[in-house]
């Protein structure tokens, strides 16, 4: 079956959730097969002369994309894959640097037991085969910035291969409509980080930086399974969820800690699949969606006025909103390949093959390291989901935030509301002024503990809904108050005495006697509550204070 012509842009919502159109997507997960049917909506691309592609006419041709990804983890260890120096982000240029790092002669590789341990544990989590034997190999190429003239990596036999990541894309308008979607793991490999190229255009000059050469890094490459940006960026933050749960990488993109390389091209269904180009090193996954989006308008925009795809790597200019080319890959550069003479093949046991007697800090067991995975982002969600009655959106957006869910359990656990009701205060309330400050869930000035106070204030019915969002709002001023403290200073507790409450209404109308009595039909208190039915002509001095009242002097129906 055809696919529809692809319309391409970039969705403006949080990459954890995507909204679409209604009706199914659906493709064949082939790698040389052409793509299958999808259906999306999207904004203009960032170029005003690349335009949204439009509904095809009768007898057009129409395009399917095909996007495959590299993506570069870095690993989180103490030191590097094949030195004892130290890993430190933002550490001072040059200072965490081994003799090996700077490929002096006669220093040797000595594997980290660490960074092998957590490839094992994410090729497991990503349901891949573990290789009891892999190999190293050495990549050679000139940088400056590489100072060996090679990298060592697994090129003939990684540590882990075949494996599948599952993902969850929204349909619809309406968010409970959810499916998930499978995209293939060809590998996944150890190898070194290079270094830091610093250009200063003041000086006309390159500087180096060696603190990053040889820290490890896991290269997931997935197979050509995606077909749009959006489901490029879905999948990867699906990978990070996972590797920050796993412990093996705190995939940090804004600190280049997870990159992705994602190589795209564009084909008429049912014939062979188009020249590729690669957009290297994008480092958000708003950048990588929008890069992807855009590079397939261009390849089809292209192709479509005659011209030809060339095999090259780009960039993407994110002020711009386009990818720019950086180097052809007509030629195919030979990287000359070659076993790491320095390094034995890396072999893995499991119960069934583990030596007798064998030391357990000599040898790594594939199957004690299974046994010590963390339960994994999906199911999470899906315990939110049993556990709390939560919507899925919702179990959704607790993950998506770092430490937004152990702050949520945290509540939980020092209060009597009932969750849904913690749900909606974590999500509309708590994240809501996160956001506008830009503040991380770790720089919160209200703790767990100072939410779950209030909630218990409005759960016994102490105060009113209006009175909680304004006690929050003092806690969020960071005073050391408590809820308690705030409510009795600024008196919001709810009266409980009713006849009280109708003394104070008596007394208020005395109070105003140029108001008409017609002015109010009606005005009486029920089952504890002050209730109102009002003519036109509600005079301006009664209805602001009606606010007051429910916000202070509301009775509890209990």
């Amino acid at each position: 079956m055809a696919a529809p012509m692809l319309r391409l842009g970039f969705p403006g919502r949080r990459w954890a959730l995507t909204w679409l159109d209604g009706g199914s997507r659906h493709r064949s997960g082939s790698q040389t097969g052409p793509t299958s049917n999808w259906a999306r909506r999207q904004s203009s691309v960032a170029q005003p002369s690349l335009h949204t592609a439009q509904k095809p006419r009768k007898g057009e041709h129409k395009w399917a994309a095909v996007v495959g990804l590299e993506i570069h983890a870095q690993i989180s260890s103490n030191s590097k894959l094949f030195s004892g120096a130290q890993v430190c982000f933002a550490a001072p240029p040059n200072s965490l640097v081994s003799y090996f790092d700077a490929s002096l002669p006669g220093t040797l590789p000595v594997l980290n037991r660490r960074c092998v341990e957590a490839a094992v544990m994410t090729g497991l989590a990503l349901n891949c085969h573990i290789n009891k034997k892999s190999l190293f190999d050495r990549k050679h190429y000139f940088y400056s910035d590489l100072p060996a003239g090679y990298q060592i990596t697994q090129q003939r036999l990684p540590i882990a291969a075949n494996g599948h990541l599952t993902y969850c894309i929204y349909l619809g308008k309406k968010p409970s409509q959810v499916t998930t979607k499978t995209v293939r793991i060809k590998q996944i490999q150890l190898e070194q980080d290079s270094g830091k190229s610093l250009h200063d255009d003041l000086r006309s000059q390159t500087l180096i930086d060696l603190n990053r050469a040889g820290i490890g890094l896991l290269e997931v490459v997935l197979e050509p399974d995606l077909c749009c940006g959006e489901e490029a960026a879905l999948a990867v933050r699906e990978l990070q969820l996972i590797l920050q749960a796993l412990g093996t990488s705190q995939a940090n993109m804004a600190e280049g800690q997870l990159r992705v390389d994602a190589n795209i091209s564009v084909h008429h269904p049912g014939e062979p699949l188009g020249v590729r180009t690669e957009v290297k090193n994008l480092n958000s996954l708003r950048f990588l969606a929008k890069a992807i989006d855009y590079e397939i308008q261009r390849q089809i925009t292209e192709l479509e006025n005659g011209g030809e795809i060339l095999n090259e790597t780009r960039s993407f200019d994110y002020k711009l909103g386009c990818t720019m080319p950086m180097r052809d890959k007509e030629g195919k550069q030979d990287y000359r390949f070659m076993p790491e003479p320095n390094l034995p093949p890396l072999v893995l046991y499991d119960d069934t093959s583990l030596p007798r007697g064998a030391d357990s800090q000599q040898v790594i067991n594939i199957d004690q390291l299974r046994d010590m995975l963390p339960e994994l982002p999906s199911a999470t969600r899906e315990r939110l989901v049993q556990q709390y009655g939560m919507l899925p959106e919702h179990s959704f957006a607790l993950l998506n935030e770092v430490g937004l869910l152990e702050f949520f359990q945290n509540v939980i656990k020092e209060t009597r509301t009932e969750p849904k009701k913690v749900t909606n205060w974590v999500l509309n309330t708590f994240l809501c002024y996160l956001k506008q400050q830009n503040l991380a869930v770790s720089e919160s000035p209200v703790t767990p503990s100072a939410l779950a106070e209030l909630l218990n204030l409005l759960d016994r019915k102490a105060i009113s809904s209006s009175a909680a969002k304004q006690v929050f709002e003092e806690l969020w001023k960071g005073e050391g108050k408590t809820a308690a403290q705030i409510v009795s200073e600024q008196q919001l507790e709810l009266m409980q005495d009713q006849e009280a409450l109708e003394k104070l209404c008596q007394t208020t109308i005395d109070g105003h006697p140029q108001v008409s009595p017609a002015a109010l039909k009606h005005t009486h208190c029920q089952s504890g509550h002050l209730q109102r039915e009002a003519s036109t002509g509600l005079s301006d001095v009664v209805q602001p204070l009606l606010p007051a009242f429910t916000t202070r002097y509301l009775l509890s129906p209990h």
